[in-house]
């Protein structure tokens, strides 16, 4: 038998008449310490991604969607409905989380990530757009500042940033954002979030100047891949 160790916990009146309602109604506790540890587990399981929980009005909804979508005769669907239907009916709140690990996951994009990848991908639009515009003297310039090739956004390493890798995915094939990286593969095979925020800040004051027939020059790119290395 596992340890146990003895917590003291105090609780105001609201909560201990919830935890009181919840024993009542479900019959599945034998006291409030029982109750509390069996809703502790059942808080850690659920945010943890282990399980799920549903209510009983979302119980009755899904069932109901089930019955519509067995009428309809809807085939191929994404979401297997009857294994819901068997968890809901055998309390087996486990079982999804194992089945859809897509659908029942804890990650959450971060906001400073999204802004970092939406502020690279504007910079290298705005790049990759003036180099067309290049005439063939100043593209040589810029082969020659950049190792012989012509500089293009290569995108974020799929093992260590591969959180950015995918909010770019998803802007670009998904949002249809950002145009010009449509069917790139996205992974630069190597880091490059660090460089790119060097380079996203030294941009910002340039981008203010930009538009209205202002582009980019060949030695501002030049000095934003300086700030890259």
């Amino acid at each position: 038998m596992a340890k146990a160790e003895r917590l003291e916990l105090r609780l105001d009146d609201e909560l201990v008449d919830r935890i009181d309602t919840w024993m009542n109604e479900t019959g599945q506790a034998s006291s409030r310490s029982d109750a509390v540890r069996q809703l502790v587990d059942i808080g850690l399981g659920t945010v943890t991604g282990k399980s799920i929980q549903l209510t009983d009005g979302d119980k009755l909804n899904f069932m109901m969607l089930r019955d519509i979508m067995k009428h309809l005769k809807i085939k191929d669907a994404e979401t297997d409905v009857d294994l819901v239907a068997e968890t809901i009916y055998g309390g087996h709140y486990w079982a999804p989380t194992w089945e859809m690990q897509g659908l029942f996951h804890k990650h959450a994009d971060r906001p400073a990530d999204v802004n970092l990848v939406v502020d690279t991908l504007e910079m290298w639009d705005f790049i990759e757009g003036c180099i067309e515009k290049l005439k063939p003297e100043e593209s040589e310039r810029l082969k020659e500042a950049n190792h012989g090739y012509l500089p293009k956004f290569a995108g974020f390493d799929g093992n260590n940033e591969s959180s950015l890798m995918s909010i770019a995915r998803f802007i670009v094939e998904k949002m249809d954002r950002f145009s010009r990286f449509k069917k790139r593969d996205f992974n630069s095979h190597a880091p490059t979030a660090a460089r790119y925020r060097r380079m996203t800040t030294a941009f910002e004051p340039i981008r203010a100047t930009l538009g209205l027939g202002r582009d980019l020059g060949v030695d501002q790119i030049i000095e934003l891949l300086k700030v890259e290395r």
